[in-house]
């Protein structure tokens, strides 16, 4: 998937069943969270750094490299 150097936004992502299944499987509490559908117009790198405080690195990278092969 392009990510468009991640300026994709969260719903275009959100919109994608494969890319939607990514982040289930990785953050699935995240993806019931009721602010979800409120984030659909912030980009990927706008998750990265907010997600940066909370979330290893590591996985931040292991996702955005899952989301590139879907």
């Amino acid at each position: 998937m392009n990510l468009r150097n991640n300026r994709i936004t969260v719903g275009e992502l959100m919109d994608y069943p494969p890319a939607k299944a990514v982040f289930q499987k990785r953050f699935p509490m995240v993806m019931r969270h009721p602010m979800l559908g409120a984030a659909r117009s912030i980009t990927l790198e706008q998750v990265i750094a907010l997600a940066g405080e909370y979330v290893p690195q590591k996985k931040i990278q292991e996702t955005l490299s899952e989301l590139q092969k879907v």
